[in-house]
């Protein structure tokens, strides 16, 4: 059996991103306080993490902006995407296509600070929102995952074989029904993996959401940044070990139905 150096290449490569997850995974059940040493096999970080009531709230709040946020990207980016895609001329596309594309390019400290000022000035004028808080930490996220969710669908519908959908049409098919019947069955492989990117990108995020917060709303991604001043709390652990499992069963899950669609 002949040594392929691309395979070994391959392996250190995973290895590289994927030993500290797997650090981070094995010390979570770790007795001792001190990540950098190793006494024996316990489950107290765990029923510490349970127990602790902030955050708790704060993985409350992340989940709950980040489905939200996720959910409408998708609806609106689709939509984006089918008139970017189906309407190749139309008054203003360029300007539209710029705006959604701009998050994409645009550092996150300068959204962020540009949304802080709007939201500031839509209280000023409009009396609304009242005060920051979840409702724009969704705001602020939609527009961050908005323009990947649209990139995905509009490269799956650049790639659509339109044939499908045009005898359809012939047949006498409403373009809603066509829509709904025989193209979004085949888009919805690229809607799930923007709906997955964009709940990523909702529930990693720190930097606009530490702009737009209010002080009744904090995200799980806040709470372990503050939390590094005073050190690696092994709780901490325990948490990225839930997640990552939770995340990678929605991984599975996800690649499963995209898989059979494709059979």
């Amino acid at each position: 059996m002949r040594f392929k150096w691309s395979n070994f290449i391959l392996f250190l490569g995973y290895l590289f991103l994927y030993f500290p997850l797997i650090c981070i995974v094995i010390f979570s059940f770790n007795e001792s306080r001190f990540v950098a040493s190793w006494t024996r096999f316990s489950l107290k970080w765990y029923r510490e993490l349970l127990s602790d009531p902030i955050i708790l709230r704060a993985t409350y709040t992340s989940l709950k902006v980040a489905s939200l946020s996720a959910t409408v990207s998708v609806i609106l980016g689709t939509m984006a995407a089918i008139i970017i895609t189906r309407f190749p001329r139309f008054s203003g596309k360029t300007i539209f296509v710029g705006a959604i594309a701009a998050p994409l390019v645009m550092p996150e400290v300068i959204m962020g600070l540009s949304l802080l000022m709007l939201f500031v000035g839509m209280e000023k004028i409009f009396g609304w929102p009242s005060e920051n808080g979840t409702t724009t930490i969704t705001i602020a996220h939609i527009t961050l995952t908005l323009s990947y969710v649209t990139m995905l669908v509009q490269a799956r519908l650049h790639d659509l074989d339109r044939t499908l959908e045009e005898a359809a049409l012939d047949l006498g098919a409403s373009p809603l029904k066509v829509f709904f019947v025989i193209t979004l069955p085949m888009i919805s492989p690229a809607i799930i993996l923007g709906w997955l990117l964009a709940f990523a990108l909702s529930l990693d995020d720190v930097v606009i959401a530490s702009f737009v917060a209010g002080p009744g709303a904090t995200t799980l991604p806040m709470i372990v940044f503050s939390s590094l001043r005073f050190g690696i709390s092994p709780e901490i652990n325990a948490l990225a070990t839930i997640l990552m499992t939770v995340l990678s069963i929605g991984v599975i899950i996800s690649a499963v139905l995209i898989y059979k669609k494709k059979i």
